[in-house]
C-alpha cells in the first residue's frame, strides 16, 4: 500500500518573489517563419549528444544543431524591453501560416473519447462554489529522464530532462475512489532545465511536448525506454522515465500573473532527489506565456511553434509575453515562462483586490489534496504500483519512485 502525505493547513510565509513581467528583451529580430524542420529531440539533444561524443548521429548528419535549451545561460528575464511591437513583416507571414505546416495541436486536433464514467475517480458536479481565482485543477506527476545509456542517474547532470504531465478535471469536481481515469486530456510538459525553479532568481522556458494525450499514447512514446543505432556511436539506449512525485495542482490567476501552484502527496517525505529536482511539499511558479511572433531567447528556439488560432495570437497583442491561460498549455510547441516562488503557494493564492492571501482557493486545493491522499492508499502497492495504476500502467515495466540519487 503507498504511504501518501498526510493533508497540512500550515500557511507558508515569506517575502513576495519578483513576478515575470509581461515584457522582456528578448532579442530585436521578429521571429522568422516557422518552417517544419527538425525534431524537438534532434533539436534540443543534438548539440549535447555531438559534444559527447565528438560526433553526429546519422540522423543529424546534414544540419548543424541549434544551441541546446539546457544551456544555463539562457535567461530571458534578465531585461525589460518597452518596444514590444512585431514588425508588419512577420505578423503578415505568421498569419499566412497553413495547419498542413503544423504539428497537431489545440482542442480539435486529437478529439479524445469521452470518459468511462466508470472507471474514473473524478465525480463532476460535486463542488458547488468553486473560487473563480482557479482556472484549472488536475493531478500533476513529475518524471525525469537520464542521458542516453544512464539507464539510472546518480546525480542531476545524468538526467537529460525533467517532466510535468498535467492531468485536469473539472474544476467543480471532487476525486473518489479508484484510479483518475483516462480523459485523453493530458498534457506533457518539458522542463529543459532538468530541474524546476525555487526562488524569483531563477527563471527559464519550458514548453508543451504533447497535449490531448491519452495514457496509452504517454505510455508508449513518453515513459517507455527504447534503442537505436547510428552509424557513429553504434547501439544507443534511452532509458525509461522515472517517477519523482505526484500531486494535485491549480491554475491560479491574481489578476496580475498566472500561477501554478502543488502539493505533494507521494512520495510522503521528500528525499535528497526531490530536493536536487526543486520540488517542495507545496510549491509554485509564476507562468508567463510567450509571444511566439517574437524571435525565442537564445538557445531556447524549437522547430516550429505553436499552432495558435487567431483569437489567441490577437489576445497577446504587442506584448512579448502574457499571463498563462491553461488554453495556452492545450497547443504543441506552446512555451511559457516558468519562475520560482520561494514561499511556497503564499503567492498563488494571492487575493487581487488588497494583496492578501485568499483561503477559498487554499480550501479548494487543500481539499483535492486530502482527496487524493485517500485515493492513493487505496491503490494497491507501494509509491511506483499506485503512480503507474492511476497511469493504467503496470509498475513492473518502469522504474521504481526513488528518494535518493
Amino acid at each position: 500500500m503507498p504511504t501518501t502525505r498526510s493533508a497540512r493547513n500550515q500557511k507558508p510565509s515569506g517575502a513576495e518573489d519578483d513576478a515575470a513581467g509581461s515584457k522582456h528583451d528578448l532579442g530585436e529580430k521578429p521571429a522568422p517563419d516557422t518552417k517544419k524542420q527538425k525534431t524537438i529531440e534532434e533539436t534540443l539533444e543534438g548539440s549535447d549528444e555531438g559534444k559527447r561524443n565528438g560526433t553526429k548521429t546519422d540522423q543529424k548528419k546534414t544540419e548543424k544543431p541549434e544551441k541546446s535549451a539546457n544551456d544555463d545561460d539562457s535567461d530571458p528575464a534578465k531585461k525589460t524591453d518597452n518596444d514590444d511591437k512585431p514588425s508588419q513583416k512577420d505578423s503578415s507571414s505568421s498569419s499566412n501560416k497553413t495547419k498542413s505546416d503544423k504539428k497537431e495541436s489545440g482542442p480539435g486536433a486529437t478529439a479524445a473519447p469521452p470518459p468511462d464514467k466508470s472507471t474514473t475517480a473524478v465525480e463532476e458536479g460535486e463542488r458547488e462554489a468553486v473560487p473563480s481565482s482557479i482556472l484549472e485543477k488536475g493531478i500533476i506527476y513529475f518524471f525525469f529522464r537520464g542521458r542516453v545509456n544512464i539507464e539510472e542517474p546518480s546525480n542531476v547532470g545524468e538526467i537529460q530532462r525533467s517532466f510535468m504531465i498535467l492531468r485536469p478535471i473539472a474544476t467543480d469536481a471532487k476525486l473518489g475512489d479508484g484510479p483518475i481515469g483516462d480523459a485523453g486530456n493530458s498534457r506533457l510538459i518539458a522542463v529543459p532545465k532538468k530541474v524546476f525553479p525555487t526562488s524569483g532568481r531563477e527563471r527559464w522556458i519550458a514548453f508543451v511536448e504533447k497535449t490531448h494525450a491519452s495514457f496509452g499514447a504517454l505510455r508508449e512514446e513518453f515513459l517507455a525506454g527504447n534503442d537505436y543505432m547510428t552509424k557513429t556511436a553504434g547501439a544507443r539506449h534511452t532509458p525509461a522515465a522515472r517517477p519523482a512525485a505526484e500531486g494535485v495542482y491549480a491554475i491560479t490567476t491574481t489578476g496580475r500573473e498566472s500561477h501554478l501552484a502543488y502539493m505533494i502527496t507521494l512520495p510522503s517525505e521528500l528525499g535528497g532527489l526531490q530536493s536536487e529536482l526543486g520540488l517542495k511539499d507545496k510549491g509554485s511558479f509564476i507562468l508567463s506565456t510567450r509571444n511566439p511572433a517574437y524571435d525565442a531567447p537564445r538557445g531556447t528556439a524549437l522547430p516550429e511553434g505553436p499552432d495558435y488560432p487567431e483569437e489567441v495570437q490577437e489576445s497577446f497583442r504587442s506584448l512579448r509575453w502574457q499571463p498563462t491561460k491553461p488554453e495556452h498549455l492545450d497547443y504543441v510547441n506552446s512555451q511559457f515562462l516558468l519562475v520560482g516562488e520561494s514561499n511556497g503557494i503564499a503567492n498563488a493564492l494571492e487575493h487581487d483586490q488588497d494583496g492578501k492571501e485568499d483561503e477559498k482557493p487554499r480550501e479548494e486545493l487543500q481539499r483535492l489534496e486530502d482527496e487524493d491522499t485517500h485515493r492513493m492508499e487505496e491503490l494497491k502497492g507501494d509509491d511506483s504500483a499506485a503512480i503507474f495504476a492511476d497511469l493504467g500502467a503496470r509498475a513492473g515495466d518502469y522504474p521504481k519512485l526513488e528518494t535518493t540519487f
